[in-house]
């Protein structure tokens, strides 16, 4: 079930990878679920668009370090910007460039972008071609429709490999679902049978039974893990049967690498949401919560850290 995967010649010492986040996965966070795990980790996802015109806060959602291998997600519909983002040189140090065609917020859906690619296959296969032009390896990571009475996940999944994609990743929701809802395991089933290209199972994965059963019902080549990340970074420890390190010492090494990457005020607001992350379902979780935002400097927080999370994660 879980072992070490070969991507178009890129290899990763195991099949257990962290999904891109919006907000949350940045490098200092990617390096703790690596340390923990985690074979194959994602950048949070990238305007297409913001590369394009130089925007410096794009940039730095790119930042890198010794990680190996490397995987960014980009966003975008205008096939020729996209293809340029993939040769960009904010794009060269990675290993594998993944297309967001999953996002269902309306701000990215009203754009043509994200999820709205699988209403407009012809779009969808040119914005893969032309970034399978650039000469790097290609994914895409899709939903099963954008409507429960309109699915399509193995449709989009050969789509996706006709076009040049070296791997797929399938959210086992429709768009109208956000993040709720079960995980539709006949569907990746159904992607997974439609294809010869990797197909990564995300949707629905705490804990090892999670695990197993999404592996018994879709046959999935890998699994990405997402918001269970957020809650409990540990899980990439579980799952491949590591030495679970104490969170509190997680967390004042990851608020020490995020303020030095990206200072004090950065690493203050994300730092105070990753810990009320971390403490969700202690006793008394929400006073542990106020006094976690009401924190004015990452000293602060350090300081709560030490007091409360040591309860945590276990």
């Amino acid at each position: 079930m879980l072992h070490p995967i070969e991507i178009a010649g890129m290899v990763c010492p195991n099949n257990l990878f962290l999904a891109p986040m919006a907000g949350y996965t940045n490098l200092p966070f990617r390096k703790m679920c690596i340390a923990l795990g985690a074979g194959l980790t994602f950048t949070e996802m990238v305007s297409a668009k913001g590369l394009h015109y130089g925007n410096e806060e794009t940039k730095n959602l790119l930042l890198t370090g010794e990680e190996t291998p490397k995987a960014a997600q980009i966003f975008g519909c205008d096939p020729e910007i996209m293809r340029e983002a993939c040769e960009s040189e904010a794009l060269a140090p990675f290993d594998l460039i993944d297309i967001n065609m999953g996002c269902p917020m309306p701000k990215i859906v009203k754009n043509g972008e994200g999820s709205a690619l699988m209403e407009n296959f012809p779009l969808a296969e040119r914005v893969i071609s032309s970034c399978v032009k650039s000469g790097k390896r290609i994914s895409v990571k899709f939903r099963t429709g954008v409507e429960e009475t309109r699915k399509k996940t193995a449709e989009f999944a050969k789509l996706c490999e006709g076009a040049g994609a070296c791997m797929i990743t399938v959210h086992g929701r429709t768009r109208e679902k956000i993040y709720a809802g079960p995980c539709d395991f006949a569907e990746i089933a159904a992607a997974k049978a439609a294809v010869k290209i990797p197909v990564v199972a995300n949707g629905g994965i705490w804990n090892d039974k999670d695990l197993k059963k999404t592996y018994e019902r879709t046959g999935a080549d890998a699994f990405m893990i997402a918001r269970a990340a957020l809650y409990r970074p540990h899980v990439f420890a579980d799952l491949t049967q590591r030495e679970i390190p104490p969170l509190s010492e997680l967390f004042l090494r990851q608020l020490e690498e995020t303020k030095a990457l990206y200072g004090e005020r950065f690493a203050l607001v994300y730092m105070r949401k990753m810990a009320v992350f971390y403490i969700k379902g202690l006793p008394g979780a929400a006073a542990c919560k106020r006094k976690f935002f009401a924190a004015e400097t990452t000293e602060e927080v350090a300081s709560l850290a030490a007091r409360y999370l040591p309860q945590a994660g276990k």
